[in-house]
């Protein structure tokens, strides 16, 4: 049996949160590494995470925000996307976070996230989605343009105690 066939979505609940941060920061340790400050990654990128996704699953709003866990199995947590509905943004809908863990990347869990991103925007009647990566994040950027995103600007930003350069891409998404 396939990969893609054993992984199911299912929606995250605020006692999630620890586990989507879990994720968050080992994702984060195996893809920044070398772009932001291994001391930001090694010591404080794991509470930072998980202040952000105690108080980002307990916040008002919930409504405007989707969040699903891929599982393996139905028991093996191995990634998560975040999609957030910003009715007033010029771009569109935002995919905040889509993380495959490391041992799990190459093999649909990515692309499954992301297609259930795109039918949620669709549902809401939203017409595009937009995204940042990481400038230097080299993987991640080939990964958005095999999925048909498109680049449409860069802004500066600051993480991990540094200065960056986020990098907008965006996604139509078909009306059919």
């Amino acid at each position: 049996m396939s990969t893609a066939t054993r992984l199911t979505l299912r929606p995250a609940t605020a006692a999630d949160a620890p586990l989507i941060a879990a994720m968050h920061t080992a994702s984060w340790q195996a893809t920044y590494r070398g772009l932001l400050p291994a001391a930001f990654l090694e010591r404080e990128v794991g509470g930072e995470r998980s202040a952000w996704w105690r108080a980002r699953m307990e916040a008002p709003g919930g409504d405007r925000r989707l969040v699903l866990i891929a599982e393996l199995d139905e028991q093996t947590p191995v990634g998560f996307v975040c999609v957030e509905h910003q009715p007033d943004s010029p771009w569109g809908v935002l995919l905040d976070n889509l993380h495959a863990l490391p041992a799990h990347q190459g093999v649909g869990v990515g692309k499954r996230l992301m297609q259930a991103a795109q039918d949620w925007a669709r549902s809401l009647g939203e017409t595009q989605l937009y995204l940042y990566v990481l400038e230097g994040n080299a993987p991640a950027i080939a990964f958005y343009e095999r999925q048909g995103w498109a680049f449409s600007g860069a802004e500066p930003d600051q993480m991990g105690g540094v200065d960056i350069t986020a990098l907008r891409y965006v996604f139509r998404l078909d009306t059919a």
